[in-house]
């Protein structure tokens, strides 16, 4: 649905009040990530009788209590204009650090929040966690008293921006202080949380001075974070003693949804090295992953700890063409008449590029969304798969594969491309590794063919392929040309091999 609700009963509200609570922490620009993970829970039926925010989460929090549904807040995350946030932000570095009136331009409108209406917002029980300057402590503050100048504050990260008066009495990012409440959650009466956490958990400290400073607040908020485990894993432990703290006579569950490896800083953001759309399809991608697991986190140093990455590489590629339901044949639904626009926006993570170069099959992981406005707009990706010249069984024929596992209202599909690359004449390179021939499968990649069509890589879109093209989980200047290196390597071999020496 991507409109927003004119009804004060939040979107996210149970039609019976439940014990359900989604905590939505800070991470800088990378809370986009929570929208995609907001929008799996939401279309795996869950609702939540409470909601609380702290840092930049607030953002997300006030634009789902304004009316605005999860699939709409994807939506203006992937169109929210990046140009004027580093503006806003006092970015390139100003002395006199960020302008508030152009953050509220740059953010507010875009997201569709509307203090009016969330400040009336019914159905949920929900907190904005406010750092007090003056007290030094965190002030869970209640829709109903929400300004302005109160949510900026929240979201006023020191160092970046300063702290927010309103009446006298200074607001801030509650960041350093308590990033992540879930005792007020449990107070409330919640005894399952889903905490849909964007900070990074990696065990290696980086050098650079800003990316230091996130990590120290990286830091500092999972520090918090093990407290509040720590303190439920208490009342549990008391539960299962016969005791009854709180009123509690079950267990409590939090579910963390966290990305497998940290995700990529503002400053990756901002630059345009990662975008929205792309942290929206991790969201997504990660929370789906999370709910099908069925089991809450363990309540230890296990919940916060992030894979190490090796040395690897990411790009985004878009590719644009046409399905046609009915047909099974790919040539034959791109042309027909019935033919429906059909766009894939892919991110290639590639995790390991030294494996990737190793691996005969030259296997990554696929994240993005289809967007197609007749199936219902953008169709994010449950899990997918990418393949660069891999082996298809038949001599001299090689794929590059894009498969990806999607839900079209409700149902199960999976979305299977190939690129068919095959031994021929230099001049049919272009057409070959340019052209996707897609089958529409019902359930999985096993299951019948029910749509068929092509996409194609234009030439802006490849060179919009090259520009993000990445090395990540790299320590020096000389890792990243390494990594990269290696993917360039075994591409343009590849090519040279089919394609000039016409070897199988």
């Amino acid at each position: 649905m991507n409109e927003i609700q004119h009804s004060t009963i939040s979107v996210l509200a149970p039609s019976i009040p439940n014990r359900n609570a989604l905590i939505l922490p800070g991470g800088g620009l990378r809370v986009a990530y929570q929208a995609g993970a907001v929008q799996a829970l939401y279309d795996a039926g869950l609702r939540f009788s409470y909601l609380g925010a702290s840092s930049s989460g607030t953002l997300n929090l006030a634009a789902l209590l304004s009316g605005v549904w999860p699939s709409e807040l994807c939506r203006r995350w992937r169109e929210l204009p990046v140009r004027p946030l580093a503006a806003a932000f006092g970015l390139p570095w100003r002395e006199d650090g960020a302008d508030f009136d152009k953050i509220e331009r740059a953010l507010f409108a875009p997201l569709g929040i509307d203090i009016a209406h969330l400040r009336q917002a019914q159905g949920v029980e929900a907190r904005f966690m406010i750092g007090d300057a003056q007290a030094k402590s965190v002030f869970p503050m209640p829709p109903e008293a929400m300004t302005r100048e109160l949510l900026l504050g929240a979201a006023s990260l020191p160092f970046l921006t300063p702290p927010l008066s309103q009446n006298g009495w200074l607001w801030t990012d509650a960041a350093w202080l308590r990033e992540c409440d879930l005792q007020a959650a449990v107070r409330s009466g919640a005894n399952r949380l889903w905490v849909v956490w964007s900070h990074g958990g990696a065990l290696r400290l980086d050098t650079g001075l800003l990316d230091h400073y996130m990590q120290m607040i990286e830091m500092s908020m999972i520090a918090r974070l093990k407290a509040e485990l720590d303190a439920i894993a208490e009342i549990n432990t008391r539960i299962a003693a016969g005791e009854a703290p709180f009123g509690y006579c079950e267990p409590i569950e939090v579910t963390l949804i966290t990305p497998e490896q940290p995700l990529p800083r503002d400053p990756d953001f901002l630059s345009g090295r990662i975008d929205a759309a792309a942290l929206i399809a991790y969201g997504y991608r990660d929370a789906r992953r999370v709910f099908m697991r069925g089991a809450p986190s363990p309540l230890d140093d296990r919940a916060t700890t992030l894979r190490e990455p090796s040395e690897g590489l990411r790009f985004r590629e878009v590719m644009r063409g046409r399905i046609c339901f009915g047909e099974t044949d790919p040539e034959r639904g791109y042309a027909s008449e019935a033919a429906m626009p059909v766009s894939l926006h892919g991110v290639i993570d590639i995790g390991d590029t030294a494996a990737f170069v190793a691996d005969p099959a030259h296997e990554g992981e696929l994240s993005g969304h289809l967007e197609a406005h007749r199936l219902g707009g953008w169709l994010p990706a449950t899990s997918g798969r990418f393949g660069l010249f891999t082996p298809s069984g038949e001599a001299g024929l090689y794929h590059m594969l894009y498969g990806m596992n999607i839900l079209i209202e409700g149902r199960s599909y999976y979305f299977d491309g190939r690129k068919q690359v095959r031994i021929a004449a230099p001049w049919q390179l272009w057409r070959a590794t340019t052209t996707l021939y897609v089958q529409l499968r019902e359930g999985n990649a096993n299951g019948a063919v029910v749509a068929a069509g092509q996409l194609h890589l234009g030439a802006k879109e490849l060179f919009d392929l090259l520009s993000t093209l990445q090395a990540v989980g790299c320590r020096s200047r000389l890792a990243r040309w390494r990594s990269l290196w290696r993917f360039l390597r075994v591409f343009s071999s590849e090519l040279i091999r089919i394609y000039v020496l016409r070897r199988g």
